[in-house]
């Protein structure tokens, strides 16, 4: 398994941007598709978005589509989200996932490593 670690979250105002990073432990990073999700507080967790493995192909949920954009170094072994013009619905806690699973689709179930996860608050 990967191990990850996010960083980034914070307390921002409506229409305010924030970058959410995911570091990655090894050696094999760029031989898994990264994902983000997030949880609101009494809700699922939710599919935000996912990068495949050389950072060739995106998807987003509908919900973020357009505002936010998932991107990936595999230099760096690091995963980003840049959430740009934030809403009060975005706040929730964000999670990085990795797996080698191929295809994948955009359940939790289909990761198989979490990251800690990071807060995200949008006040109105």
């Amino acid at each position: 398994q990967v191990q990850l670690v996010e960083s980034g979250g914070g307390l921002v105002q409506a229409g305010d941007s924030l970058r959410l990073s995911c570091a990655a432990s090894g050696r094999t990073f760029d031989s898994v598709t990264m994902g983000w999700f997030r949880q609101a507080p009494g809700k699922e967790r939710e599919f935000v978005a996912r990068i495949t493995r050389y950072g060739g192909r995106t998807y987003y949920a509908d919900s973020v589509k357009g505002r936010f954009t998932i991107s990936r170094d595999n230099a760096k072994n690091t995963v980003y989200l840049q959430m740009n013009n934030l809403k009060p619905e975005d706040t929730a806690v964000y999670y990085c996932a990795a797996d080698r699973k191929i295809p994948i689709g955009d359940s939790p179930g289909d990761f198989g490593s979490w990251g800690q996860g990071t807060q995200v608050t949008v006040s109105s």
